[in-house]
C-alpha cells in the first residue's frame, strides 16, 4: 500500500508538469487550430532562465520568496518569447495552409534548440535548489518539498488560468475567437491581441513547467524539452485537444501511467507506452476523453 501511495504522489508530481505544458498546446490549438511544436523549447528556455537567474544574475536561492521570484521571472521571459515567436514566425502565415504553419513550427523548434546549444552550451548543467529542500515521511511514504512545490504551484496556476478564461474580458474574447474567429472580429474583438495573449499565457505556463521540472530532475540541457514536450502533446490529445480541463486531466494521467510503469519490469518501455496511448486514443476516441467531435465544412 505504501509503495502504491508513493508511486501515486510521484505520478501526480510529474503529471502536473505535463499538464502545464499541455495547456499551452491546447490553448494555441483552440485559437489557431495548429500545434505549436516550438512550445517544448519554450519550456527549455524557462528552465535555463531559472538557472541563469541564480548562477549568473546572482538571485539568491533556497527560500520560498526567491524561488517564486525566479519562477515569475522565467514565466515573464517565456511569455515574451512566446509573443515574439508568434509575431515573427506565425503571424505572417496566418492565412496560409495549416501544413505551412506546422512546418514553420518545427523549424522554430529546431532553431531554438540549436540556438540554445550555442548560447547555453551543449553540456548538461546542474540545477540549483530554488526552494528549501527537505523530505517528509508518513506511513512509509516519502514526499519531497519540491514535489509539494510542484503540486501547489500547479494548482494555483490552474486556478488562475480558470479565472482568466472564464471570468475576465480577455478570457471571454479567447473563448469567442476559439468558437468562431470571424464572428468575434465582427463584434469588435481584436483577434491579433487575443492570439498574442494566448501565446503569452501558454508560454508562461511552459516556463513555469520548465522550472518545476528542473527542480525535480536537476540536470538541464538545450534538448531537454523534446521528450516532455512530446508527452505533453500526447496528454493534450488524450484529454481532448482544445479542451483546457482535458489537457490538465491528460497530463495527470500520462504522469501516473509513466510513473507506475517505471515501477514494473516494463520500465524501459515507459516512453513507448506514452506514444502507444496516443495511437490508441486516435483509433478509439479521436476527440479525446473530454473533447467533442466537430463537424467542419470544407
Amino acid at each position: 500500500m505504501a509503495e502504491l501511495l508513493q508511486q501515486l504522489i510521484n505520478g501526480l508530481s510529474l503529471g502536473a508538469i505535463y499538464a502545464l505544458i499541455a495547456l499551452g498546446y491546447t490553448m494555441v490549438y483552440g485559437v489557431l487550430r495548429f500545434i505549436n511544436f516550438a512550445h517544448s523549447d519554450v519550456f527549455m528556455v524557462g528552465a535555463f532562465v531559472g538557472w541563469y537567474a541564480v548562477n549568473q544574475w546572482r538571485i539568491p536561492s533556497g527560500t520560498i520568496l526567491s524561488g517564486l521570484l525566479v519562477l515569475g521571472l522565467a514565466m515573464g521571459v517565456c511569455a515574451l518569447l512566446g509573443v515574439t515567436i508568434e509575431k515573427l514566425a506565425y503571424k505572417p502565415l496566418r492565412n496560409r495552409s495549416t501544413l505551412t504553419v506546422l512546418i514553420t513550427a518545427i523549424g522554430v523548434s529546431l532553431l531554438l534548440q540549436n540556438a540554445g546549444q550555442k548560447v547555453f552550451g551543449a553540456n548538461p548543467k546542474a540545477y540549483p535548489a530554488l526552494f528549501p529542500t527537505s523530505q517528509f515521511h508518513f506511513a512509509g511514504v516519502m514526499v519531497s518539498s519540491n514535489q509539494l512545490v510542484v503540486l501547489v504551484v500547479t494548482i494555483l496556476l490552474l486556478g488562475g488560468l480558470h479565472f482568466v478564461v472564464h471570468h475576465t474580458k480577455i478570457g471571454t474574447a479567447m473563448r469567442a475567437v476559439s468558437f468562431n474567429a470571424t464572428a468575434a472580429s465582427l463584434v469588435g474583438i481584436h483577434i491579433d491581441g487575443v492570439i498574442s495573449f494566448t501565446f503569452a499565457l501558454g508560454s508562461a505556463l511552459a516556463g513555469a513547467g520548465g522550472v518545476l521540472y528542473a527542480i525535480n530532475y536537476p540536470s538541464i540541457d538545450p534538448f531537454m524539452g523534446t521528450m516532455p514536450g512530446l508527452k505533453a502533446f500526447v496528454a493534450a490529445v488524450l484529454g481532448g485537444i482544445g479542451n483546457l480541463p482535458g489537457a490538465a486531466l491528460g497530463g495527470l494521467l500520462i504522469g501516473l501511467v509513466e510513473t507506475f510503469v517505471s515501477g514494473t519490469r516494463a520500465s524501459t518501455f515507459r516512453d513507448a507506452i506514452a506514444f502507444a496511448i496516443l495511437i490508441l486514443i486516435l483509433l478509439l476516441r479521436p476527440a479525446g476523453l473530454l473533447g467533442k467531435l466537430r463537424v467542419e465544412k470544407v
